[in-house]
């Protein structure tokens, strides 16, 4: 069974970036290596530091837009409680001969 998951990637100045996607593993990938234009490589968003899997799209639509949603005070709580430290998650997920450029 297919998972989706929202996510927030953090640049190492903790700017947040709340996501969503059907393909955990691809999209942080693209976020890592700032392929497009926008938010992610202007402010180099390229840290996994919290994600949370759901059984359907809409469920977890409706989780991205109530993080959205939320102060960046509560974002940082909830990205504390499971990664203090502010780790990259998904360090260890690729090969780094591949080319993944990271930060």
């Amino acid at each position: 069974m297919r998972e989706w998951h929202v996510y927030i990637m953090a640049s190492q100045s903790r700017v947040l970036y709340v996501g969503v996607t059907g393909d955990l593993l691809q999209r942080v990938l693209q976020h890592k290596e700032m392929r497009e234009e926008g938010f992610t490589r202007k402010y180099r968003v390229t840290r996994l530091v919290y994600y949370e899997a759901f059984p359907s799209p809409v469920e977890a639509i409706a989780a991205e837009k109530r993080l959205k949603g939320w102060l960046r005070a509560k974002k940082v709580a909830l990205i504390e409680s499971v990664n203090p430290e502010w780790r990259d998650l998904s360090e260890g997920w690729y090969d780094t001969d591949a080319g993944c450029s990271g930060e």
